[in-house]
């Protein structure tokens, strides 16, 4: 390829409201051009990454068995309605009308269609298993999108759907999507981790999620050095922490705290740890009649040590807190605790569920609120002071130096773009949508499914998130947009120049290889920035001074300063370079 056969476009700065490195560097180096909010056209050099990464998952799916179809982007409110899913999932689905009035939705990801298919198609255990992928454009109607293609509305997905005949052959079908996984980000050459995650709105309950390294990242990994556990922090297990309840050692009294109405405060007053003080947090969940008029609120607090954060995933799961949750009002804890947030406590509640985090359950002689306006308790204990609470479940969020949960070890965190999920999802979507087939005993069974996503367009914002200088990109050569460029100086003034060029590029077309001729007469310093930023992997500068000493220069995008190379051995040194791996 060259360059005035091509489409080469950068800029010097990229646009104020680019926020992130990988969206400033995509807009610069002319990957995207925005078109709407969150809504980008590919441009070529951008959609050349998007096909190599495109061609390394496809090959990897059909190597891990699963069968390429293609879905609609348009799809039936009908198969939605089945599910639930088109009430439930909100704004971010968005809808729309045909001019017969029929709903149709924009899809975001295609559990209802693929099902539908299944319940035609797969009639017997004897299909048995099916794997069915695509990759698709998408659209979530983000409340704000942002970062480029890290957070956009519009993007490119592969998402795959396996149908097996039991809960034994749907982990099989899971083990090897998530092998097929890590083979194809091991094969883009970026830095991951798999960690275990929540399933979330989705459904099932086995999840794993691939996160690229990058410090960038919305994500909290959480992992173990020495050990191969890992999560995200909405999963990750906090042990409770501290021995095991020790016996009262302080009388309960009521101390002022006149304007101290944090755990940091109130530990400065005293002279204490935070690690001795209790936070108090209240929660409301709201029955509902049949058109949605709230007929009973019931209030929960939840405690947590003061230096702790809570895990709302977490207390999502705690019984009574399944169905949904909100924050309570100050109105509704002012009523039921008659004071103000900063000072409550659950010493003398009688109506409120209390729920204590495992940390708390274990706490002695501990300071918390005394539901009275500038003053809280000290010396409080369980079982003396307050009955022993309700439940007791893991509901903060791990911080670094916890303990592993596999004993192994103490717990780091490092941030995370996450670029791939897999789940289980069991029957959720098979017995909502009547998904059944003919089992071995001749009786119908809904089908064991798991579904398996990877954010195409995702990954090119990841990749440079986490390969990038201040020169530009720095692109893993699997996926990079040319894997070498050869920059002659004088292109269009030098002869000698032009003929030894020519012929470089076309050995290594020749020998298959995917290289950029730039011929485009540019000085030698905007044509090499233009390169660096764009983050081709390989540069070979020919010169009529390097070839009159029989040399040319080559330098990697990593290296800080150029080698000089035989000019009869360019060829074959690229060429080495560049071959594929094993």
């Amino acid at each position: 390829m060259k360059a005035t056969q091509f489409f080469v476009s950068t800029l010097k700065e990229a646009p104020a409201d680019a926020e992130i490195v990988s969206h400033k560097l995509m807009m610069r180096a002319g990957f995207i051009k925005k078109l709407g909010a969150g809504i980008y056209n590919y441009m070529p050099m951008g959609l050349r990454v998007i096909r190599k990464v495109e061609a390394i998952i496809r090959e990897e799916m059909t190597r891990a068995g699963a069968i390429e179809l293609l879905m609609p982007i348009v799809q039936p409110a009908e198969l939605w309605q089945e599910t639930g899913r088109f009430d439930k999932m909100g704004p971010e689905l968005l809808r729309v009308k045909d001019r017969h009035e029929r709903d149709f939705i924009i899809q975001p990801t295609s559990e209802e269609v693929i099902t539908d298919i299944a319940r035609q198609e797969l009639r017997s255990y004897r299909q048995l298993p099916k794997n069915f992928f695509h990759i698709q454009t998408k659209f979530r109607d983000e409340r704000r999108p942002r970062f480029g293609v890290m957070r956009g509305r519009e993007f490119t997905m592969k998402d795959a759907y396996s149908f097996d005949r039991d809960v034994e052959a749907a982990g099989r079908s899971y083990e090897a999507m998530y092998a097929a996984y890590c083979r194809i980000f091991d094969r883009l050459g970026l830095q991951y981790r798999a960690v275990a995650a929540d399933t979330g709105a989705i459904g099932g309950d086995r999840s794993h999620e691939f996160q690229v390294i990058a410090e960038t990242g919305e994500d909290a990994i959480v992992y173990c050095p020495t050990s191969d556990y890992a999560a995200n922090i909405e999963l990750a297990e906090a042990l409770p922490l501290g021995p095991e309840r020790a016996a009262p050692a302080e009388p309960l009294a009521k101390v002022d705290t006149p304007t101290q109405t944090t755990c940091a405060d109130v530990a400065a007053l005293l002279g204490l740890p935070i690690e001795r003080t209790v936070k108090s947090l209240v929660l409301a969940t709201d029955e509902t009649d049949d058109d949605g008029a709230i007929v009973k609120t019931v209030l929960w607090l939840l405690l947590l040590r003061g230096d702790h954060e809570l895990n709302e995933v977490k207390a999502g799961k705690v019984d009574g807190l399944k169905a949904g949750f909100r924050f309570a009002t100050e109105v509704e804890i002012g009523s039921a605790f008659g004071c103000k947030p900063g000072f409550l406590g659950p010493v003398g509640l009688k109506e409120i569920r209390v729920v204590a985090d495992r940390t708390v359950a274990r706490m002695s002689d501990f300071v918390c609120g005394a539901n009275e306006a500038g003053h809280h308790l000290r010396g409080v204990n369980w079982g003396r002071d307050l009955p022993e609470p309700h439940a007791v479940a893991d509901l903060r969020n791990v911080v670094e130096g916890d303990p592993s949960p596999d004993g192994k070890g103490v717990l780091a965190i490092q941030r995370g773009i996450e670029v791939g999920h897999v789940f289980y999802l069991g029957t959720k979507y098979s017995a909502a949508m009547n998904a059944t087939f003919l089992a071995e005993d001749g009786k119908p069974r809904p089908f064991e499914m798991g579904c398996y996503g990877i954010g195409v367009t995702r990954i090119l914002g990841a990749a440079i998130e986490q390969n990038h200088d201040e020169r530009g990109m720095i692109w893993p050569a699997s996926i990079a947009p040319f894997a070498a460029v050869i920059c002659p100086i004088g292109y269009d003034r030098s002869a000698e120049v032009k003929a030894a060029a020519d012929a470089l590029h076309a050995e290594l077309l020749a020998a298959g290889l995917d290289v950029m001729l730039d011929d485009r007469g540019e000085r030698p310093g905007a044509m090499f920035a233009d390169w660096e930023l764009i983050g081709v992997p390989h540069r070979v500068v020919l010169s009529d001074r390097g070839l009159k000493e029989g040399q040319v220069e080559y330098q990697g995008r990593r290296d800080a300063e150029a080698a000089r190379w035989p000019a009869a051995e360019a060829g074959a040194k690229l060429r080495a370079l560049l071959a594929p791996a094993g």
